[in-house]
């Protein structure tokens, strides 16, 4: 078997991006978490800042309990009732990465697990979720003129596949 084009069958896979990330923020986090829990330690005390943490993970608990049922019933109102539920289903994936962030103990993932969770915070995170998204999905659609730049909607096709108008029975 030949090796593709352009790589020599020595060629190292590149790994994702997103990989050294999450390798990078698994080393990071756990030692930011023991300075702030530590930090804190010093300030309130050792006993008050192991009650506090319990504290917030109750807190936390309840919290995704009652967001996450909010989050279902919504997105199943919207499969129900036939709308696309691209709101819902950012929702309910925000509840669940606070959650997890929740469970991890720690006061640093505990305030973005929180940011994720909380009614009036959850439109800010869902934004921020929406724009990483279209980016992600987008960014190769339409090239690098954008919207409306050439090869995008509005823009003149350079090469692309003939377009047949019909009707669809």
């Amino acid at each position: 078997m030949a090796p593709a084009v352009g790589r020599t069958p020595y060629a190292r896979r590149r790994r994702p991006r997103w990989l050294a990330v999450v390798f990078v923020l698994l080393l990071v986090v756990p030692v930011l978490e023991i300075a702030a829990i530590v930090a804190v330690g010093k300030v309130i005390g050792g006993w008050q800042t192991l009650v506090l943490l319990l504290v917030e993970s109750a807190l936390g608990a309840w919290l995704v309990r009652r967001e996450g049922a909010r989050a279902w019933k919504a997105l199943t109102t919207a499969l129900n009732t036939g709308q696309m539920p691209s709101r819902q289903l950012a929702d309910a994936a925000l509840v669940l990465v606070g959650g997890t962030l929740l469970l991890a103990p720690g006061f640093l993932t505990d305030i973005v697990g929180f940011f994720f969770i909380l009614p009036f915070t959850r439109p800010i995170a869902r934004t921020a979720l929406e724009a990483v998204v279209a980016k992600r999905l987008l960014g190769g659609i339409f090239g690098a003129g954008g919207r409306g730049g050439p090869g995008g909607p509005g823009g003149p096709q350079q090469g692309g596949p003939d377009v047949v108008e019909g009707e669809v029975l």
